[in-house]
């Protein structure tokens, strides 16, 4: 693989379809907490954009060095990002009851939330270590800052999305965030387990 205008290209698409689970998370963020201010949005979408850079690196090491452990943890992706998403969808769902007293209360994810979130949401990100496997180390570097760039701008933008329509749905928010992480994760489940 040469460094050309086609590696930056499939680089931007796949950091792009990658960073759709994270996207959905995002505008999950932004319902359940409509006054974000600009530096957690930005600390946020970094999250995310900071694990869609080191899953594939890690992948593409795995795959360099111990593809065959790589192998047996590939097939518990699925299962590991459903248990993620549905505790701090769950949670989310809990702590709104609560919120729910109070008026116009938002849920703000701890910073414990925020890296399951990242870590949920780019897991499936590892097998594209497969797919750079004839990468260079500078080339699967590079690659995982594209991807990482793509993320951050799309969940920037997710976040601010979710906080627009936050802010018009008030209390019913946070009841909204926990479900869609719900369904995000039941559907990132269903994709890696029975869809391949």
């Amino acid at each position: 693989m040469k460094l050309d205008l086609l590696f930056f290209l499939n680089n931007i698409l796949l950091g792009a379809g990658l960073a759709m689970d994270a996207f959905s998370v995002s505008l999950a963020n932004g319902l359940s907490e409509p006054d974000m201010s600009r530096a957690r949005q930005c600390a946020m979408a970094g999250t995310y954009a900071g694990f869609q850079f080191l899953m594939p690196v890690i992948g593409w090491f795995c795959v360099r060095t111990v593809a065959e452990k790589f192998a047996a943890f590939h097939k518990a992706i699925p299962y590991i990002a459903l248990l993620l998403l549905l505790y701090i969808g769950g949670k989310m769902l809990l702590e709104s009851r609560d919120a729910g007293k109070e008026e116009h209360a938002a849920v703000k994810l701890s910073p414990g939330d925020l890296v399951l979130q990242g870590i949920a949401t780019s897991i499936d990100a590892l097998s594209v270590g497969f797919t750079m496997a004839d990468y260079s180390a500078g080339m699967a570097l590079l690659a995982g800052l594209i991807i990482a760039a793509v993320t951050f701008a799309i969940c920037f933008a997710g976040l601010n999305i979710g906080r627009m329509a936050g802010t018009k749905l008030a209390g019913k928010a946070s009841v909204l965030g926990g479900i869609i992480l719900i369904g995000i994760g039941i559907e990132i489940f269903i994709k890696g387990v029975f869809l391949k």
